[in-house]
C-alpha cells in the first residue's frame, strides 16, 4: 500500500460506508458528525454489516479492528487544509446548518479535492456538466449560496449505489448494506488529483476480510472512470425508484416504486437516460434499465427521501427537481416527472406549514 492518505469525510452515517473502507485500506479518517455521534464513534468506533455473495447472514466490519486509523470530531474541530481529500456525505439540505456551513466554506477555500458521495449532485460539479447551466439549477438546492466559494475543477462526484441505513434498534454507530454495489467516480481535472482517487481505488480493491478463516473480498470498492456523466447514472434510479416512493395515497417502498408498474419505471427510467445523452453521455456511461430492476426487488422499504419527507421534514434532497430543471434546459419534460415534483413539493409544504 501507499503511504497512508489522511481523508475528511463530512457524515457518519452513509459516510462509514466509505469510512470503513478506507480505514480497512489503512488510511486515516476523520469522520465530522453530531455530538452524540462523535463520543460514541470515538469511544467503540463504527461498525458496518454488508452481504456477501453466496454467504448466508451479513459480516460486521469494525473500524478499531482495521489497521488505519478512524476519529469522529465536531465541525469546528477540523482543519480541512490538513487534508488530502475531502468526502461529502450528508443530505444536502445539511450543509446550511450552523456549524457545517461554516465549514464548507473552509473547504471551498481549502481547495483541497472534494468528492462528493451525496444524492444530489454539489452546484459546483454542475459546472462541468458540458450543455448544463448550472445558474439556471439554484433553485433545486435548500441554499444554493453554500456552494458559491469552490472551484468547479476540485470538485467530482460519486454515484452512490450502493444502499445502506441505520438500523433504528442499534446505536449510531452501526450502518447496515443492503445492495453492496460499488461507488463509481468521475476523475477531476487535475491529474494529481484523479491520482489520489485511483491509489485509493486500489487499496480498497486490495482490502482481504477473514470469514471462517477465509480470507475473502469485500463488496463495495471505489471505481474511478474519465466520463463526467457515469455519476448521473444515478438519477434514472431516484426517479424511477425512490422518488416515485411518493404517491398520492402515500408512501411505498422502493421495489413497489419499480415494480407495480413495470412499464411505467422503464419510461421514466429510460426518458432520463436519453436526458443523459442529450448532454454527452455514452450508453456505457449508463446503468440498462433490468440490472437496476433487478436490483430493485430486494428494496422493500421506502427510500430515505420518502421516508424524511413523510416524516415531516421541511427540506429534502430534490434531483427530481434538478432534472426537471435540467431538462427543461434542453426544452424536455416528462409527465410522470412533473407529477412526482409536485407531489414532493406539495408535502413539503404541508410540512414546513405544520411546524409554523
Amino acid at each position: 500500500m501507499n503511504r497512508p492518505s489522511r481523508i475528511l469525510i463530512l457524515g457518519a452515517s452513509y459516510g462509514s460506508l466509505l469510512g470503513i473502507k478506507l480505514v480497512m485500506a489503512g488510511h486515516r479518517v476523520t469522520l465530522v458528525c453530531l455530538p452524540q455521534e462523535v463520543e460514541l464513534i470515538n469511544r467503540e468506533g463504527i461498525r458496518v454489516r454488508l452481504p456477501l455473495k453466496g454467504r448466508e447472514g451479513l459480516v460486521e466490519l469494525r473500524s478499531q479492528d482495521a489497521s488505519g486509523q478512524l476519529r469522529a470530531a465536531g465541525p469546528a474541530e477540523v482543519i480541512p487544509a490538513d487534508y488530502e481529500l475531502v468526502a461529502l456525505a450528508m443530505q444536502e439540505p445539511q450543509y446550511r446548518s450552523p456549524g457545517v456551513r461554516d465549514l464548507l466554506q473552509a473547504v471551498a477555500k481549502s481547495r483541497v479535492p472534494c468528492m462528493s458521495i451525496m444524492n444530489m449532485p454539489p452546484l459546483p460539479y454542475l459546472a462541468r456538466l458540458p450543455g448544463v447551466d448550472a445558474t439556471a439549477c439554484r433553485g433545486a438546492y435548500t441554499d444554493p449560496t453554500v456552494w458559491d466559494g469552490f472551484d468547479p475543477a476540485c470538485m467530482t462526484l460519486c454515484s452512490p449505489d450502493p444502499q445502506a441505513f441505520r438500523p433504528p434498534e442499534e446505536a449510531l454507530n452501526v450502518l447496515q448494506v443492503r445492495l453492496p454495489t460499488n461507488f463509481k467516480v468521475a476523475g477531476f481535472p487535475s491529474e494529481m488529483h484523479t491520482g489520489l482517487l485511483r491509489r485509493l481505488q486500489a487499496d480498497i480493491e486490495a482490502i482481504r476480510h477473514t470469514v471462517d478463516g477465509e480470507a475473502v473480498e469485500l463488496p463495495v470498492k471505489l471505481k474511478v472512470h474519465d466520463s463526467v456523466f457515469v455519476p448521473l447514472a444515478k438519477w434514472a434510479m431516484l426517479l424511477a425508484g425512490n422518488y416515485r416512493c411518493v404517491t398520492a395515497q402515500g408512501v411505498r417502498s422502493i421495489r413497489e416504486a419499480v415494480h407495480t408498474d413495470l412499464q411505467a419505471a422503464r419510461e421514466v427510467y429510460d426518458w432520463i437516460c436519453a436526458l443523459c445523452k442529450s448532454l454527452g453521455a455514452a450508453e456505457a456511461d449508463l446503468v440498462p434499465f433490468e440490472k437496476y430492476a433487478a436490483a430493485a426487488q430486494g428494496l422493500a422499504s421506502p427510500s430515505s427521501a420518502a421516508r424524511a419527507l413523510y416524516a415531516g421534514a421541511p427540506h429534502i434532497e430534490r434531483v427530481d427537481r434538478l432534472v426537471q430543471a435540467i431538462a427543461a434546459q434542453r426544452g424536455l419534460r416528462h409527465p410522470a416527472v412533473d407529477e412526482v415534483v409536485a407531489l414532493v413539493d406539495a408535502q413539503l409544504e404541508r410540512n414546513r406549514a405544520a411546524q409554523k
